[in-house]
């Protein structure tokens, strides 16, 4: 899925486009106001654009295969066996 663009906040700086690792953005400024999203499939949703975006114009919608469930390890359990007796 294609980050988010939100033109109201958007200041044109072209950031985004900058920092990109796959190049998703493209933005002339000459031409636009603000940096688009043309190759969106690519997105490795590594969150770069949303977290240099000096703005905050940017979000991501991560599709659900490639969110991570963060667990603290702390705070495992290790599960009860049928077979312990209680």
């Amino acid at each position: 899925m294609p980050p988010i663009i939100d033109p109201e906040k958007c200041k044109g700086c072209g950031t985004c486009a900058q920092i990109c690792p796959v190049q998703v953005f493209r933005f002339h400024r000459a031409e636009e106001k603000t940096p688009r999203p043309v190759f969106g499939e690519e997105c490795w949703h590594c969150n770069c654009c949303v977290e240099d975006c000096p703005a905050g114009a940017i979000r991501l919608r991560v599709p659900v295969p490639y969110m991570m469930v963060h667990v603290d390890a702390d705070t495992l359990k290790p599960a009860r066996s049928r077979h312990d007796g209680n």
